[in-house]
């Protein structure tokens, strides 16, 4: 086990270093899908789905038109959200997708680290959100607007659980104050009191740091990846996966060996 620290704190130095390689991809390294109509791409963390601000920083929507002339983003991700997101290459598609979107006929299943132990079997949150603007939301049953989502623990650790989320509405930040409220805040939400994840925590023996250096989190950013899609195109069903990003997937393997 001792061998494996030089490893871990290898990976750690290199998800330090993820947001910066991360602002620049190559769109057609993210594409897991493309055929006449769509591309599904793997969307990585840090980048914008859609334009944020007028000459503001690279996002999806411009790397997709470089790619595609005509490519629209069907649907948003966070910016710190990993996952599948569905560009169109002509309106109709566009036009079709938004719909299922709208009828609520697209099966999303996203992934979560939180922190504790929860075990949810079909857990189903109906708390309507308001979005008070400026990207802050909130539980408002008087004002908000219907959201619900279905959660299911899938991995337990002994101070965190891997979870899988079934938004049925798309509310802005739906899942993370969805879990918020049942006290499972994901790991680095802060905007939700969640709590970042430091190997020094979970690795308690063997782990040191020179005088001058600061512990960095294990993700520097929320533990939240769109894993799963199904839905319906021109009368054929799409199923598509998207794998975890790098610093997702080193969390997962550093709770595996020191926190399960």
């Amino acid at each position: 086990m001792a061998n494996i620290l030089p490893c871990v704190l290898y990976f750690c130095k290199m998800i330090q270093n993820e947001t910066r390689l991360f602002k620049f991809p190559k769109f057609s390294e993210l594409i897991i899908h493309e055929d006449e109509n769509l591309i599904v791409i793997n969307k990585p963390p840090f980048v914008a789905s859609l334009d944020e601000r007028e000459g503001g920083e690279i996002n999806i929507l411009r790397l997709a038109k470089k790619y595609h002339a005509d490519a629209q983003v069907c649907h948003r991700l966070d910016k710190e959200t990993s996952g599948i997101l569905l560009i169109a290459k002509n309106p109709e598609t566009y036009r079709s997708i938004s719909i299922a979107f709208e009828k609520r006929r697209v099966n999303k299943i996203y992934h979560a680290i939180i922190g504790g132990t929860h075990t949810f079997q079909d857990l189903v949150v109906d708390l309507p959100i308001l979005n008070q603007g400026n990207k802050s939301v909130s539980i408002d049953r008087a004002n908000g607007k219907p959201a619900e989502t279905i959660f299911n623990s899938l991995k337990y650790y002994k101070n965190y659980t891997l979870v899988e989320c079934k938004p049925i509405t798309g509310r802005m930040h739906q899942i993370r104050i969805h879990l918020a409220t049942q006290h499972a805040a994901i790991v680095g939400d802060s905007m939700y009191r969640g709590k970042p994840v430091y190997l020094s925590q979970i690795k308690k023996r063997g782990y040191t740091l020179s005088k001058d250096e600061e512990e960095q989190p294990i993700m520097k950013r929320f533990a939240l990846h769109a894993k799963h899609v199904e839905f319906e195109l021109n009368g054929e069903k799409m199923v598509f996966e998207a794998p975890y990003p790098k610093d997702f997937a080193t969390l997962l393997k550093l709770l595996d060996k020191f926190d399960a």
